[in-house]
């Protein structure tokens, strides 16, 4: 990273404490995922990868629900890391933003393409049958930390009218 774009953060804590709830609200969210497709298959009865095509009717009715569970935890989590941000602007929310983004881009192509485990998919699968679900995901990651900030400046702006 260069020098301008540290400066769009602040300092090296910021991009370390942003990263720390950047993985926390990733693995959340994986897990929700996943959990939502275990429910569905054991409680629901819907079919599983083993016995159908693709990744089975469990995990494709799920797909629309990706985005929402990104826009409220990516959100909540952008609250939890903005709000101890020194000198938190609208910049520093959309680069977070952009930094989360772009590191789910790379993390999800070799964690659910390029490395093949039981529930990897391919890039077909991935980028084009997953449209258009994987791109509101990753815009519903950009747009989270500048909801967390208009949320933060509107209680700022609130409590100094209370004040007032």
């Amino acid at each position: 990273m260069s020098k301008k774009s540290l400066r769009k953060f602040g300092s090296g804590k910021d991009i370390g404490m942003s990263l720390l709830w950047y993985w926390i609200s990733y693995v959340v969210v994986t897990w929700i995922g996943i959990g939502h497709t275990i429910f569905n298959i054991l409680v629901l009865h819907m079919g599983s990868m083993a016995q159908g095509p693709g990744l089975g009717e469990g995990y494709e009715m799920t797909k629309p629900w990706h985005p929402l569970y990104n826009i409220i935890l990516f959100t909540i989590f952008g609250l939890l890391y903005l709000r101890k941000v020194e000198g938190l602007n609208l910049k520093k929310a959309m680069a977070t933003g952009a930094l989360w983004s772009g590191i789910s881009i790379v993390i999800d192509l070799f964690g659910w393409v390029i490395i093949k485990h039981p529930w990897s998919l391919t890039f077909k699968q991935f980028y084009v049958e997953y449209q258009p679900w994987i791109t509101l995901v990753y815009l519903a990651m950009f747009i989270a930390p500048v909801i967390s900030y208009l949320i933060l400046n509107a209680k700022k702006k609130k409590a100094v009218a209370l004040a007032a």
